[in-house]
């Protein structure tokens, strides 16, 4: 079995990876704690938190089945070698199964709270059936032959094509708002942490063990960690440079209307 050179490189490794789990775990709160305080999920994407769901739902299936499966972990090592790690983490697992707890809920937000009439798009649904089409005969054609890795790659693949598209209703919403009002900055700052964090737990595994397949055998985290980061950048760029002032005017709005009459100045209560 492989093992660690270097055990500071491990140590690194390690920390990176809990880290960039506290990151990615706590970046769901802030979006769920406002949909709750302001009782609305207006401003928030349907299509990408639906598309989110299924995007984290491959990523467990893919870690929790390359992390527990000695039978799948048999063929990883067949196909890249005796000598190579397995690209998984326990953070990685344990990512994944926060990662679809919390996105459900915030589903479950979206039934109850005000949603401003905002419905999931039949184009996101139809995503949703082709992806999960895919999955279900790709299952049953590893069922008849094993090819488990195989369809582990199929998940990947799924989740990546998620992590791509998830992120542009959200996006465009934005643009076409001129507002980024009712979604989490908190969500984009954590999340951009989780996905640098990411990157370099992959880097540490790839300079002890002196090969890069820990990259390409992954392909999945590591695009993961690239689009996250590529659209945390373009959603600070929305929330702090393109549409500060009319964020500015919602957040002071909000407070003018929380303040009581009797604190107002005398002329307003004329």
């Amino acid at each position: 079995m492989a093992s660690w050179n270097s055990a500071p490189l491990h140590v690194s490794y390690e920390v990176l990876g809990w880290f960039a789990f506290a990151c990615w775990s706590i970046s769901f709160y802030p979006q769920v704690i406002l949909n709750f305080r302001r009782k609305s999920v207006v401003g928030l994407n349907f299509d990408f938190i639906v598309l989110n769901l299924t995007k984290h739902t491959s990523y467990l299936i893919y870690n929790a089945s390359l992390y527990f499966s000695s039978a799948i972990q048999k063929q990883y090592k067949n196909k890249y070698g005796q000598k190579e790690m397995i690209p998984v983490a326990a953070n990685d697992v344990a990512f994944s199964a926060h990662a679809v707890l919390l996105t459900a809920i915030s589903l479950f937000q979206i039934a109850i709270y005000e949603h401003g009439g905002q419905r999931i798009s039949k184009i996101a649904l139809g995503i949703l059936v082709v992806a999960w089409s895919i999955a279900a005969v790709c299952f049953f054609v590893s069922l008849h032959n094993h090819h488990w890795l195989w369809l582990l790659s199929i998940f990947s693949g799924i989740q990546v094509c998620m992590t791509i598209i998830k992120y542009i209703p959200q996006a465009v919403m934005n643009f076409r708002r001129k507002s980024t009002e009712g979604w989490s900055i908190g969500n984009i700052l954590l999340d951009l942490s989780g996905g640098i964090t990411n990157y370099l737990q992959m880097v540490m595994q790839s300079v002890d063990q002196g090969s890069w397949v820990n990259f390409y055998g992954n392909i999945g985290k590591l695009l993961l960690s690239l689009v996250s980061v590529f659209f945390d950048i373009l959603f600070i760029c929305q929330h702090y440079l393109l549409y500060p002032s009319k964020r500015r005017r919602s957040e002071t709005n909000l407070e003018h209307d929380n303040v009581k009459p009797s604190d107002r100045p005398s002329s307003e209560n004329v």
